[in-house]
């Protein structure tokens, strides 16, 4: 439970930090348009802190880390949301310096970002059934 609880104050930090980044690095570059910069703050937050607490409510509550595959859970959803961040921190900063993303570098940008939405879902679809199984096991001994 402790490993939730410290990622969930990891992606805190993460939030703030990408915020103040965003904010600082645009205002030194006089930096207007749109980038991806934007959003990394509130996935960070969203993704990363608010569904780690409520995980950790889940492993308080129902003891879902104790099941086999919790640890499977946990490491594919956060290995797939920080490439996610980190590929959304590489093109956001790539949009303030007006770097040309018409190269195959966006491709790839985009590719290995789609691996880590993949991962994310790999990792939410274990989770809603280790819900299932605890939910299961609860009703059988009740």
């Amino acid at each position: 439970m402790k490993k939730v609880l410290n990622i969930a104050f990891f992606y805190t930090i993460l939030g703030l930090v990408s915020g103040v980044y965003y904010r600082e690095f645009t205002k030194m570059r006089d930096f207007t348009g749109e980038t991806q910069l934007s959003v990394v703050h509130t996935h960070s937050f969203a993704l990363g802190m608010m569904i780690m607490l409520i995980v950790y409510l889940f492993c308080y509550t129902m003891k879902i880390h104790t099941l086999k595959n919790f640890d499977l859970f946990f490491y594919f959803y956060n290995i797939g949301l920080l490439s996610t961040i980190t590929l959304m921190v590489i093109r956001g900063t790539l949009q303030v310096l007006e770097f040309d993303l018409s190269s195959g570098l966006d491709s790839a940008i985009s590719g290995i970002a789609g691996l880590g939405h993949i991962s994310i879902t790999i990792g939410l679809v274990i989770f809603f059934l280790l819900l299932r199984k605890n939910h299961s096991e609860n009703i059988r001994t009740k």
